[in-house]
């Protein structure tokens, strides 16, 4: 499966920004999809995930309420719109994919297929 993030830009705060991430390869239906985020100097960290045929995501709690997950198994697209942006949301965004149920949806180590990332900013 080979992941391709696409959509990170400068924002100003309390800006809005959609990721996209397109998929090619296993049926895409089968993953369970999710983003990440790294900061700086500061471990990788679970954003936003859902499962295959659900349609309601699961989120960290400093996104909880701003950001949505969404996907397109027709299209082979998940989406992250992120609304209300903060300039604690700086960082590396990563579309992931995993076909196996071990660990939990927010663990890392469940996803088997990483994108190469892409960078949002937001600052004034």
């Amino acid at each position: 499966v080979e992941l391709v993030e696409f959509g990170g830009v400068l924002v100003q705060p309390g800006g809005s920004l959609r990721l996209s991430c397109a998929a090619s390869g296993y049926p895409f239906s089968r993953y369970v999809l999710g983003w990440f985020r790294q900061a700086p100097v500061q471990e990788r960290e679970f954003v936003a995930g859902i499962p295959w045929s659900v349609d309601a995501g699961t989120y960290a709690d400093s996104v909880q309420g701003r950001f949505t997950i969404s996907r397109d198994n027709a299209k082979n697209m998940v989406v992250l719109q992120m609304n209300i942006l903060r300039p604690e949301d700086t960082a590396v965004y990563y579309c992931a994919a995993a076909a196996s149920s071990a660990y939990g949806l927010g663990n890392a180590k469940r996803y088997d297929y990483w994108g190469q990332g892409t960078q949002v900013t937001v600052s004034s």
